[in-house]
């Protein structure tokens, strides 16, 4: 009953709230003159009882569950960042996401990036209608992003950061002579041998993006290639140590929002530096929070305006293995769905925003495309393609491939894409 009563109100509700943003955004693109931007941060903290994939919700602690995020005006489609503390969003849900905050926001979906840092005792909601949380959800962040709107401010300058994190990312790939995955380093590793091999291929930097009025910074996003669990499995949903992480930035800069995105690190993730002890949640936190304080120390801004701001996206089939897809991803594919991929670029820098758990060759080869330019990624973005590694990755087995629903040809479309779409960059 709980789920037919939510579903009765959205569906009532949406066209008021679709109705009430094209209007705002009318009235934005009447009178902007310039770049604006406007930010919102929601809970969504599933409640008591809730089904989480790693355990029921059995009690909340200190930290819960937010939804971050920006919507970016003054442009003739806005632009709409989000960043959710779930262990993921996929298929139908995740375009239900995108469609209802391109309502909100009076744009295309194809605006919409919507991220999920990918913390393991956090919901992860599939069929989103029988899902009376995660329907609700939907409906605030809808309505919240409308609210959002209310309190834009100009963009008069974009700053890019970056800066090393030390002792916190290792690959979880262990090859052996013979070039093939011998052992898997998860992020809790027990094993002190594995602790002890060298941290292997990884993208050591974090990247900050940032978004001024003036001399006011108004939001922080933060970018960083890593699986962000320490330990799971509690009953409690929580941020684990890329919350805390966020929150320490959060004080030390009340004023601006503070989001985090997980970047490509699909193969990547704490283990060397983690045996799974609970106090290395905060330890790991406060590496992560130097790296990010780093990062904004070293910030350079650039005066931006709507000529020098570009956003710009390709939609795309991902090729898929029978054998291993499940019924909704497939169908969705048959069907002739796409998946979009993403770019914001202004000034000297790029940031893409990409499906799945890419791993981290896709964010490194990125980086060598333009080396002369900033880039970051966000991934974790439509969770239903699940693990996408290099082709590389294949013959060398290991979980990610196990696991894999696509196939070798997909980094063909995917790099392929990316750098169509970092050529679309006009420096200016």
């Amino acid at each position: 009953m709980r789920t037919i009563i939510s579903l009765i109100i959205i569906t009532f509700s949406l066209p008021i709230f679709f109705t009430s943003a094209q209007e705002k955004k009318n009235d934005l693109d009447n009178t902007s003159q310039g770049l604006m931007i406007s930010v919102f941060d929601m809970d969504v903290t599933p409640p008591i009882g809730y089904k989480m994939p790693y355990g029921i919700v059995i009690n909340k602690g200190d930290l819960g569950l937010r939804a971050k995020g920006l919507v970016l005006t003054g442009i003739q489609n806005p632009v709409v960042l989000v960043s959710i503390d779930w262990l993921g969003i996929s298929n139908d849900c995740y375009e239900e996401f995108k469609h209802a905050i391109a309502r909100a926001a009076g744009t295309l979906p194809e605006h919409v990036a919507v991220h999920v840092i990918h913390q393991h005792d956090a919901p992860y909601p599939r069929d989103f209608t029988n899902d009376s949380f995660a329907l609700s959800v939907i409906h605030r962040l809808e309505m919240t992003v409308v609210k959002s709107l209310e309190t834009r401010e100009p963009v008069t300058h974009m700053g890019y950061g970056e800066a090393e994190v030390f002792e916190v990312a290792s690959n979880r790939r262990i090859l052996g002579e013979d070039g093939k995955v011998r052992a898997m380093r998860w992020t809790a590793c027990k094993d002190a041998s594995l602790r002890n091999e060298p941290e292997g291929l990884i993208d050591p930097m974090l990247s900050t993006v940032s978004f001024w009025n003036e001399n006011k910074p108004v939001a922080i996003l933060n970018f960083y290639a890593t699986h962000p669990q320490s330990y799971y499995s509690t009953g409690i949903a929580n941020p684990d140590y890329p919350g805390i992480a966020r929150y320490y930035r959060q004080l030390a800069i009340p004023d601006a929002l503070s989001v985090y995105f997980t970047g490509a690190g699909g193969n990547v993730g704490a283990g060397k530096y983690n045996d799974g002890a609970h106090e290395n949640r905060g330890i790991l936190a406060g590496r992560l929070a130097d790296g990010m304080k780093r990062a904004w120390e070293g910030t350079k801004k650039s005066s931006v305006d709507v000529s020098t701001f570009q956003w710009s996206y390709e939609s795309v089939s991902l090729p898929l293995d029978s054998a291993k897809t499940g019924k909704a991803l497939w169908e969705r594919s048959k069907s002739g769905k796409k998946v979009d991929i993403q770019c914001l670029s202004f000034g000297n820098s790029s940031v893409l925003f990409l499906p799945g758990e890419l791993t981290v060759e896709y964010q490194l080869a990125a980086k060598k495309m333009k080396p002369d330019q900033h880039i970051a990624m966000a991934a974790y973005g439509d969770l239903g393609f699940g693990y996408i590694p290099s082709a590389k990755a294949f013959p060398q087995g290991g979980y990610e491939v196990d696991a894999a629903k696509i196939i070798p040809e997909a980094e063909n479309v995917l790099l392929s894409t990316i750098s169509k779409l970092l050529d679309r960059h006009q420096k200016k």
